[in-house]
């Protein structure tokens, strides 16, 4: 029997807090670009146990999490928090809070 795709859930903001939240966007992508996540695993070069502990928000090796990102058509960007401010509209600023 065919397994169907879930629905992408709420949009997530471009600001990542946690590994629950990384999890999510990356569930989100995948789920937009209708990939089941072994096809989307393969297609990134990472063992499907690998992207289901990342869309679960476990930890996996950064080498992995850049393969799954580039392969979802995603980027990271890294940088300061002042400079963070100046790029992010209003409501995805930086609360205090963990990173």
């Amino acid at each position: 029997m065919a397994r169907t795709l879930s629905v992408p859930g709420t949009p997530v903001g471009p600001r990542m807090s946690s590994l629950a939240d990384l999890g999510d966007l990356v569930r989100n992508r995948r789920l937009e670009l209708r990939l089941r996540i072994d096809d989307a695993a393969h297609a990134c070069g990472v063992a499907a146990n690998v992207f289901s502990r990342l869309e679960n928000g476990g930890p996996i090796g950064a080498d992995r999490l850049l393969l799954v990102l580039a392969g979802l058509g995603l980027t990271m960007l890294v940088t300061t928090k002042e400079h963070a401010h100046s790029i992010l509209p209003a409501s995805d600023q930086y609360s205090g809070g963990p990173l």
